[in-house]
């Protein structure tokens, strides 16, 4: 296993430039970092790690703070994205820590904890909020994060997010082709960004249509919310053909509530998330997805970019929305 020494010798660098890439510092080029990172784990070399926390003041930990019930932690396509994201930050020397956030519990005060007891050195947040706390806040600490979906803050800051309100207006817009005039929407609570875009989707293509835009309701963005939100606009006189669901939890509920009154069956329905369990419902639920592979690595690596102190506006991904295509949207609408 070569030391650091040597290591720098082998690239024809100064050992201050080949410890400050291994570091990260922005003052060494990002092709430069990629090199000498490369070099080190080809040769085995790994930095002394107590020595690196006390030379940088760094805690080499990344954390992320997800909603939780008993037995559950987030939403399970945020834990699918961690994963990739996890695995590219060890790449950079960097542990990302989940903190579970029990019901009831600040995530503001977790991330207030973290940050002023400086435990980490960035953090990732999901499920934003349109008017956020938790992204005021680290922002007026100076400390690098990503957020999983945008906000609505005057002050631009590093996400990635996918086109719900693109996304709900062309399956609203699928929906009417196929001939449903009484198209529904379940919400997630529109406080939240993603609820509150994919919501304005599904409106403006309602809208477009000339088609009345009444059968929306509101949720917890779980299949309980999901299921209470499905029965709501199934018991009003004119219920919907065709429901339009803020996420695959929220649908999953909606199938249950469409199982125990008559002619649910004949009522269409689609998702958002691409959950894996969503392949096993009855019927398979149609869904819909942000397109790209590796997000959870994209995540990681936008982080590492903000790290490094590249400005904010560079570290924005919107993604494209795609449809995955199954069984519980191919209902044909019934006459009134």
């Amino acid at each position: 296993m070569a030391n650091l020494k040597q290591l720098a010798q082998s690239l024809g660098l100064s050992i201050t430039t080949v410890s400050r890439a291994l570091d990260g510092y922005s003052d060494v080029s990002a092709a430069t970092r990629e090199r000498v990172r490369e070099a080190a784990d080809k040769a085995g070399y790994r930095p002394n790690a107590s020595a690196r926390r006390l030379r940088r003041q760094r805690a080499e930990l990344v954390a992320v703070t997800l909603p939780s019930d008993p037995g559950h932690i987030g939403p399970p396509h945020f834990l699918d994205m961690l994963s990739g994201c996890a695995e590219h930050l060890a790449s950079a020397g960097l542990n990302l820590v989940i903190a579970p956030v029990p019901r009831g519990e600040s995530e503001l005060e977790i991330c207030r904890r973290f940050v002023d007891g400086r435990r980490v050195d960035a953090m990732l947040l999901v499920r934003t909020k349109r008017h956020d706390e938790r992204v005021e806040f680290l922002q007026s600490r100076g400390i690098p994060f990503v957020t999983n979906g945008r906000t609505e803050s005057p002050v631009p800051h590093p996400y990635i997010d996918g086109d719900g309100l693109a996304g709900f207006h062309a399956a609203t817009q699928r929906f009417r082709a196929a001939g449903h005039r009484r198209i529904g929407h379940i919400a997630g609570p529109q406080e939240y960004y993603f609820a509150h875009v994919r919501r304005m989707g599904w409106q403006s293509a309602m809208d477009e249509a000339g088609l009345e835009a009444d059968l929306c309701a509101e949720g917890a963005p779980t299949e309980q919310g999901g299921y209470l939100a499905a029965l709501e606009l199934l018991r009003r006189p004119s219920r919907p053909t065709a429901l339009v669901c803020a996420t695959d939890e929220m649908a999953m509920g909606a199938l249950r509530a469409l199982r125990e009154i008559d002619g649910g069956s004949q009522i269409s329905i689609v998702g958002h998330d691409d959950l894996p369990m969503g392949a096993y419902t009855s019927p398979s639920l149609s869904t819909m997805r942000m397109t790209g592979e590796n997000l959870g690595t994209n995540f990681a690596s936008l982080l590492l970019r903000a790290i490094a102190g590249e400005p904010a506006e560079e570290l924005q991904e919107l993604h494209a929305i795609e449809f995955v295509d199954r069984d519980s949207h191919r209902r044909p609408p019934v006459a009134a």
